[in-house]
Parts: C-alpha cells; sequence; structure tokens
C-alpha cells in the first residue's frame, strides 16, 4: 500500500495508485501536490482543463494518466527503470506526460504544445516542479513533425484527445523513431477509428498492434489504448504542411 501524503489532498490520487499497484515515494507525492496547485492556479489564465473538482481532476489527469503508464508496462512499450524519450502532443496542462515522467525518473519527455498560454504554463510547472529531462516545444505537431532535432527521435508518442485517429498517425508516427510506437487512449469509437485510420497507418509505415484496455477506475467510462508501431524509412511527404492533415485526412 501506498504511504499516506501529508495531507488529504491527494487520497484520490493515493486510491488511484493503490488501484493500479503503483507506490510513490513522499518527494513524488509533494510533487503531484504541487502540480495539482498550479493547474488550478493556471487554469483560469491558460484554460487547462474543464474540471473545477480536485478531486475528479486527480482521477482524470492524474490517475488516468498513470494508468496509461501501467497500460503500456503491461503491454511490453515501456519497463519499469529503463530509460525512453516520448513525446506527448498537444498534452494541455501536461496530461498524460508529465504525470507519467513524475511516477517514472527513468523517461524523457518532450510536450509538443502549440498553444502559447499553455506552453508557457508547462515551462513553468517543468521548472516550478524540479523535472529534469523534459522539453517544452511550442510550435504545431506537423512543424515538430519536420524538425530535424525530433524528426525519428522518440521511442514513445503519446497523445489524449488530441484528434481522430486518421489525423494523429499523421502527427505522431514522423517523430518516432523505427520501431517506436504511437499510444492513444480512446473511447467507445476506439475499434472504429482503428479501422478508419489503415489508409494512414499504412502510408506513414505503420503497424497496428493489438489494442490494450486502460485500467480506469470503476464507473468510469472504458478506454482503449490503440498502439501503433513504425516500421521502416519515412516518407518524406509526411507529415503534410500545418492543417493540411485534419483537413484532409488521409483515406
Amino acid at each position: 500500500m501506498t504511504e499516506p501524503a501529508p495531507t488529504s489532498v491527494l487520497a484520490p490520487l493515493i486510491e488511484d495508485l493503490d488501484r493500479l499497484g503503483l507506490s510513490l515515494d513522499d518527494d513524488a507525492l509533494a510533487t503531484f501536490e504541487r502540480y495539482l496547485a498550479l493547474v488550478f492556479e493556471w487554469n483560469e489564465r491558460a484554460g487547462l482543463t474543464s474540471i473545477a473538482d480536485p478531486v475528479e481532476a486527480q482521477h482524470r489527469h492524474f490517475g488516468e494518466s498513470l494508468a496509461l503508464l501501467q497500460a503500456l508496462r503491461g503491454a511490453g512499450v515501456l519497463a519499469e527503470g529503463i530509460p525512453a524519450r516520448i513525446a506527448d502532443l498537444g498534452p494541455g496542462g501536461g496530461f498524460p506526460g508529465l504525470p507519467m515522467r513524475i511516477a517514472e525518473p527513468a523517461l524523457s519527455l518532450v510536450l509538443v504544445e502549440s498553444n502559447q498560454k499553455r506552453a508557457e504554463f508547462l515551462r513553468v510547472a517543468v521548472d516550478a516542479l524540479g523535472l529534469t529531462g523534459v522539453e517544452v516545444v511550442a510550435e504545431r505537431v506537423e512543424d515538430a513533425g519536420r524538425n530535424p532535432a525530433l524528426r525519428a527521435s522518440c521511442d514513445l508518442v503519446v497523445a489524449r484527445a488530441l484528434a481522430a485517429m486518421p489525423v494523429l498517425v499523421e502527427y505522431a508516427l514522423p517523430l518516432l523513431r523505427d520501431g517506436g510506437v504511437l499510444a492513444a487512449p480512446k473511447g467507445s469509437r476506439a475499434l472504429d477509428e482503428l479501422t478508419e485510420a489503415h489508409a494512414a497507418i499504412e502510408a506513414l509505415g505503420g503497424v497496428a498492434l493489438e489494442p490494450v484496455a486502460l485500467p480506469v477506475a470503476p464507473g468510469a467510462p472504458p478506454q482503449t489504448v490503440l498502439l501503433v508501431r513504425r516500421e521502416g524509412a519515412l516518407d518524406d511527404r509526411y507529415p503534410r504542411r500545418a492543417g493540411m492533415p485534419s483537413k484532409r485526412p488521409l483515406t
């Protein structure tokens, strides 16, 4: 069982940690407590979350982010204590990437956020939380995919509620090294989205892997993590210029 936090503020997170079989030390719990305060301090000016209740915010933003970490470990995409470079696309308040990084210090993280106010929040949060190995890139994901410092550099790309799967595949796969994996939590249409993304997956040199269930809290809407591995050479045509993937998804 996880040791209690210094205050009762993190009781919802601790409940999720116990359910997921995760244990965090006092320093990590204190980091989560500071992070939660920062999210609500900045929310009005940066629009980080529509959730006003700190209890629900912990379950949805922290708990579900850590559920993704555990799902990816279970699927063999990540391994506890083993370094991996992750890009989180459109993280807003830093979800799921920052909670994953707090819980697993071996990870390095690139937060790609085009909204300037949210990118500013992410920079402030990374500094205030004392997190190393975290970079904030304030540009569109299509531009990030053509940035020589980022293209084909990541072991894993994660994105939560950013775009439909055909669009997300074009955003994400150019950032992955050969053999890297895109992990996208999706709701009730997950398998339909995967079918709709067939052409994009083929065009970007991807292979769909077996989806895995996200271990959400009892009573929460079920989610499925769609997994796509990139294999072989990257096509220089992708990603297309900013705006094109969403306007004209590959079909």
